[in-house]
């Protein structure tokens, strides 16, 4: 159902993307990236990171502070945050304020030390918010 683009041999085009992840969740992708770039100073590329299996994604970061990947998916889009381990207690003490959504993901994320990896499907503003707030958990919004 959520099929990515695992071509590696073959980047996708813009309108590829589009026509994959669909109307919906390309508004989701642009309000992203609007957001983060009102933030910090973002540098996106086109990537087909961790092996065979998330296919292509675009990854953001702040000079060479990595923020997240965003991975195309069929009709939606799925954001890989990870919170290393400086991060946790910073993250634990605003766990409350997330979607319960959120908060699952996290007590369900991929361990790495006591931090780890948090793949989201966002479907919505408010986890487009969860997703903005996690990354400001890692590295603090410099143009705000």
């Amino acid at each position: 159902m959520y099929e990515r683009l695992l071509n590696k041999d073959i980047p996708p085009t813009p309108n590829e993307i589009l026509q994959h992840i669909g109307a919906e969740s390309n508004s989701l992708l642009i309000a992203l990236e609007k957001l983060l770039c009102e933030r910090y100073s973002i540098i996106k590329e086109l990537k087909f990171p961790f092996g065979n299996s998330y296919g292509w994604g675009f990854k953001y970061s702040h000079k060479t502070k990595h923020l997240c990947y965003v991975f195309f998916e069929k009709n939606a889009i799925s954001v890989t945050v990870q919170i290393g381990n400086n991060d946790v207690s910073k993250l634990n003490e605003q766990l409350d304020t997330f979607l319960p959504k959120t908060r699952k993901l996290w007590a369900t994320r991929y361990p790495c030390g006591n931090g780890g990896w948090i793949h989201y499907r966002v479907i919505s503003n408010d986890e487009l918010m969860d997703i903005l707030s996690l990354i400001a958990i890692k590295k603090k919004p410099v143009n705000l």
